[in-house]
C-alpha cells in the first residue's frame, strides 16, 4: 500500500508562521525517511491557523529539504490563478527538482467571499475549471513547438496533473480527461464511494494514463495509547467546530475531554466531517487504514494530521509508516503515477 502525506503547515497558539512552514519542510523529510510517497500541501487564504496560502513557494521550500519523495500541491484552486501562471511556477518546480513535482487542481476558492474578491475571483470563475484544465494541460505535455504561447519553464514538461474533489464534479472531469483522481475524504466524506465508483466506470485511457489511479485522503493521529491520541485529535475537533462558527483561528490546544468543552450538536458535526481518521495505538491506526484502503480500492491512501504538537505530529505518521509496513506483506510492484 501506498502511503502519502497532506500538510497545510498548520499554525498553532503557540507557533509562528515562519515555524510552521519550518515545521512542514521537517515533516516531509521524515516523512521521505519513512517510505512515504508523496508529500502535498494545499491552498487556504485568509486562515490564520494555516501557512500555505502561497503553495508553489511553499514547496519549492520543502523541495529543497527532500530529495526522493514527491511534492505537490493538494491542491493549487485553479480558478485563483491564470493556468498560464501555474504552468510557469510548477514548471519551475520540475525544473529545479525534476521528476518529482505534482500539480494537485481543485477548484473550490479555498477561503471565505470577501477574501475570494481580494483574489479577483469571482463565485462564476469556478465554471470555467474544465477549459482552464485543459488550458494548463496544454501548457505542459501536450505542448507543441509550433504553439504561439509557451510557458517557460513549464513547457513541454510532463508534470503529473491531479484532479481533486470532494463531489462527483471532478471525479466526472477526471475520468473524462483520463486524469489521477484524489478525493478529500478528510474532510469531506459523504460522496466519496460514489465518486470513486463514477470515476472508476467512467474513465477514459488517456496520454496520462491508461488505466484509473485514485487516491483518498485521511486524518490520522496515532500514539502509544488510544487515550493519548483522542487527546491529539481534539485540536483538530475543536477547529472544525470553530470553523462551522465562522472562526478561523489558530489550531487550538488539546484537552483531555472534548465533550466537556464543546456543545454536542457542534462536536456531531465536527465528527461527522472527520468520519474518515484513524486514531489510537499502532495496531488500531493500521488495521483502520487498512480497512479504509480495501473499502475504497484506491492507489494510495493520503494521511493529515493536524497535531498541536509538531513532534506528536512527526509521532503520528511514523506509528502509521510502521504498521502499515509490519501490517502489508510485500507483492508485486505497485503501479506509479
Amino acid at each position: 500500500m501506498k502511503l502519502s502525506v497532506l500538510d497545510l503547515a498548520p499554525v498553532t497558539e503557540e507557533t509562528s508562521v515562519s515555524t510552521a512552514l519550518h515545521n512542514a519542510a521537517d515533516l516531509a523529510a521524515h516523512c521521505e525517511q519513512l517510505g512515504y510517497h508523496r508529500f502535498w500541501m494545499a491552498e487556504h487564504h485568509n486562515m490564520t491557523g494555516i501557512a500555505s496560502a502561497a503553495t508553489a513557494v511553499a514547496l519549492g521550500h520543502v523541495a529543497e529539504k527532500t530529495s526522493t519523495i514527491r511534492v505537490g500541491s493538494g491542491g493549487v484552486m485553479l480558478p485563483n490563478h491564470a493556468p498560464y501562471v501555474v504552468a510557469e511556477q510548477f514548471g519551475t518546480l520540475d525544473a529545479l527538482h525534476p521528476g518529482r513535482i505534482d500539480i494537485g487542481l481543485g477548484r473550490a476558492p479555498g477561503t471565505d467571499g470577501r477574501t475570494m474578491r481580494a483574489l479577483r475571483r469571482k463565485p462564476e470563475d469556478a465554471e470555467h475549471f474544465p477549459s482552464d484544465v485543459k488550458e494548463l494541460l496544454g501548457y505542459l505535455a501536450e505542448a507543441d513547438p509550433s504553439d504561439p504561447i509557451k510557458a517557460v519553464p513549464g513547457f513541454g514538461q510532463n508534470i503529473p496533473v491531479w484532479l481533486l474533489g470532494s463531489s462527483l464534479f471532478s471525479a466526472q472531469l477526471a475520468a473524462a480527461l483520463g486524469l489521477p483522481y484524489a478525493f478529500a475524504s478528510h474532510f469531506a466524506p459523504d460522496m466519496l464511494h460514489q465518486a470513486l465508483k463514477v470515476y472508476n466506470n467512467e474513465f477514459t485511457p488517456s496520454r496520462y494514463l491508461d488505466k484509473p489511479y485514485s487516491m483518498a485522503a485521511m486524518n490520522v493521529f496515532a500514539a502509544d495509547s488510544e487515550q493519548e491520541a483522542r487527546t491529539l485529535m481534539s485540536s483538530m475537533q475543536l477547529q472544525f467546530v470553530a470553523l462551522r462558527q465562522g472562526r478561523t483561528g489558530f489550531l487550538p490546544k488539546p484537552v483531555d475531554n472534548i465533550q466537556a468543552v464543546c456543545d454536542p450538536y457542534a462536536l456531531a458535526a465536527a465528527n461527522h466531517a472527520l468520519s474518515y481518521t484513524a486514531f489510537g495505538t499502532a495496531e488500531q491506526v493500521g488495521r483502520q487504514i487498512r480497512n479504509f484502503a480495501a473499502e475504497t480500492g484506491v492507489d494510495e491512501v493520503m494521511l493529515t494530521s493536524h497535531a498541536y504538537d509538531f513532534q506528536a505530529r512527526k509521532r503520528s505518521f511514523e506509528i502509521a509508516a510502521k504498521a502499515i509496513s509490519a501490517g502489508t506483506p510485500s507483492t508485486e510492484a505497485a503501479k506509479d503515477v
